[in-house]
């Protein structure tokens, strides 16, 4: 059973900065991309960054420059560091795992972590 365990949310002021970090466990044999999303109250899911296996990144315009998100694939591990928070970036933020494979499966499937909340307050 694969699962994603996410850390690091919490409260910080406007400008402040946190690391989100998202493990995931279990027998894996290889994952595609990973990636974090968010949303926040009565808005929908959006997609914040992704990583590929080998390295190439994506983000939505609203986090370009104030966010980077990494991956230690020896680790199923990505990471978002977050800078320059502003109040519009709370939200609860959701690790993705797409394209997951699994020894003696034959197909690829995603999992979703439990989120994590981020709070920007003065």
């Amino acid at each position: 059973q694969v699962q994603l365990v996410e850390s690091g949310g919490g409260l910080v002021q406007p400008g402040g900065s946190l690391r989100l970090v998202c493990a995931a466990s279990g027998s894996i044999f290889s994952i595609n991309a990973m990636g974090w999303y968010r949303q926040a109250p009565g808005k929908q899911r959006e997609l914040v960054a992704t990583i590929t296996s080998r390295g190439s990144t994506s983000y939505a315009d609203s986090v370009k420059g104030r966010f980077t998100i990494s991956r230690d694939n020896a680790k199923n591990t990505v990471y978002l560091q977050m800078n320059s928070l502003k109040p519009e970036d709370a939200a609860v933020y959701y690790c993705n795992a797409d394209g997951v494979v699994v020894p003696n499966t034959p197909w690829a499937s995603d999992y979703w972590g439990q989120g994590t909340q981020v709070t920007v307050s003065s």
